[in-house]
Order: structure tokens, then sequence, then C-alpha cells
């Protein structure tokens, strides 16, 4: 497997209108995700009163790793003063599919799939699009 295309790709941060962090994840949320981007994931949680939406879409596959590094992000949050929504859990996915197995589907906020992301940002209900910011690769690959 080319190693490029089985890193996750994380799109984002974009910054949205009110403050909203918007953090969308792309491809396998594994062990091997969970170190290429925690690091990533705990500088933007440890900011104070952080208003944060992972987009989680795009994620084909989860495991136990990548479900401890969205729960981390969402224990870090709250400690903070902030709020984590997740956007892409409602119209079922790999990620719904584990928050319903491990019985933790209530414990994330989730944003409006239909709406998007864009209506859930903030108060002024618009966004940059997910991935109008960031760091990418000459292939166009985020990079964390």
């Amino acid at each position: 497997m080319d190693e490029g295309q089985y890193y996750p790709r994380l799109v984002g941060p974009s910054h949205a209108a009110g403050g909203t962090t918007v953090l969308e994840l792309r491809g396998e949320l594994d062990i091997l995700a969970v170190s290429v981007l925690s690091d990533r994931l705990d500088e933007i949680t440890g900011t104070q009163g952080v208003d944060l939406v992972v987009d989680v879409r795009a994620v084909t596959f989860i495991d136990c790793a990548g479900l401890s590094l969205l729960s981390r992000a969402r224990y870090r949050t709250r400690q903070r003063g902030g709020r984590l929504r997740l956007t892409g859990v409602s119209g079922g996915g790999s990620v719904a599919r584990l928050l319903r197995m491990t019985g933790l589907t209530g414990s994330f906020d989730v944003a409006s799939d239909e709406a998007g992301v864009e209506d859930e940002a903030g108060p002024a209900g618009s966004a940059e699009p997910a991935g109008s910011a960031g760091l990418t690769d000459a292939a166009g690959t985020a990079v964390a």
C-alpha cells in the first residue's frame, strides 16, 4: 500500500465566523492515525474555550485508538470550558457504528449533518469551506 494514501488526511482547521474551528478528518482513524494526528489535535483542544466541530463524514474506518483520540479531544475541550461537536455521524458510517457499538452515542454532541457544518459553525451561520485552510503536501493531502 502506498504510504501517502494510508496516512489519514486532516483537512483544516478552518476558522469560521464566530470563532468556531472546523476540523475535517478523512481516511482511516486507527492507531497509525492517532500517532500522526494526536499532537495536532492536542494543540487545537489545548486552547481555552475552543469551539470545535470535527467532521467525520469522510472517515472510512475507525477503531478503539481513533475513538480514544476523539474522546480525549472531547475531554480536553470540556476541561478548558470549550465545546466539541461531531458532524457526519447522523447519516451512519464507521464512526456512527462504533459509537453505537460502544454505547457512546450520547457522550458526544452531534451537529446536524443535513444542515452541514456551515449552519452549525457559529452565530453568523457561515463558515469557510472545510479545506480552505491548513497545510497540504504536493499531492493535496493535508498534513498535521
